[in-house]
């Protein structure tokens, strides 16, 4: 048993400082490309490299550090240990829910429609959009079949509003989920739109198209990432929130 007044351990706070400053390094990778300092793909791939190895770096010396501290009694510093070892296994948290979460494959697409025999066009956006290596035109059957296996609820939206009413809440909900519109034109019921995904802020390009039906009007979405093959559910996730926007 020890007896006497404890003293300050230096490791504990070198490890808390390393820490936080780990912490930090690994936020300004997925918030960079908000904050101007690089393009989206670049704090992707910075985090894609080290954030990982950055999270297991400071979880080991956390650790490492706590066992120090519980052999040598007479050191205080345990408390700066231990948030040292949450920041780390903060750091790992989307690795450990990969591991530990349910297990969820995405097909190697990027580009999602709720019509996929007749998707709707883009006019006002085209190839040559800033930082686009992806087209607009639609890869056809192929690409229908995996979205079909994928999200088979991806479907038309189908309103008893008129056309015109339809048209304006479709823009409502495109204006609410923070699309930049683009081509608004409400004589034909279109508009398309670039929406931002959160932390890494990639560009993805948005249309809607809104026409007659028998029972008022038939709305179709399409969103399509204008970098990468595989998208990882974004593009669905994107139409499925518009749809159930338009839906409440």
């Amino acid at each position: 048993m020890f007896i006497g007044k404890k003293k300050p351990s230096q490791l504990a706070n070198i490890v808390l400082a390393l820490a936080v400053l780990s912490g930090i390094s690994v936020i300004i990778m997925v918030m960079g490309a908000s904050m101007g300092l690089w393009e989206p793909i670049q704090g992707f791939m910075y985090s894609r490299m080290y954030s990982n190895n950055i999270g297991y770096a400071v979880t080991a010396i956390s650790v490492i550090c706590l066992i120090y501290l519980f052999i040598k009694k007479h050191l205080m510093g345990k408390k700066k240990a231990l948030i040292s070892l949450i920041i780390g296994l903060a750091i790992l948290s989307p690795s450990i829910y990969s591991m530990i979460g349910p297990k969820i494959s995405y097909p190697g697409i990027h580009d999602i429609t709720t019509d996929t025999v007749n998707p709707p066009l883009f006019i006002t956006l085209t190839d040559d959009r800033e930082g686009a290596r992806n087209t607009l035109v639609y890869g056809g059957p192929e690409i229908a079949v995996q979205q079909i296996e994928a999200f088979p609820d991806i479907k038309p939206i189908m309103s008893g509003l008129s056309p015109d009413d339809a048209y304006a809440k479709a823009l409502a909900v495109g204006e609410a989920m923070g699309w930049e519109i683009i081509g608004a034109d409400p004589a034909v019921r279109r508009f398309e739109g670039t929406a931002r995904t959160p932390y890494f802020k990639f560009v993805d390009d948005t249309v809607v198209v809104v026409s007659e039906a028998a029972s008022g009007s038939r709305i179709d979405v399409r969103s399509v990432s204008r970098i990468g093959r595989g998208d990882i559910g974004v593009n669905a996730l994107r139409v499925r929130e518009f749809i159930s926007l338009f839906n409440q």
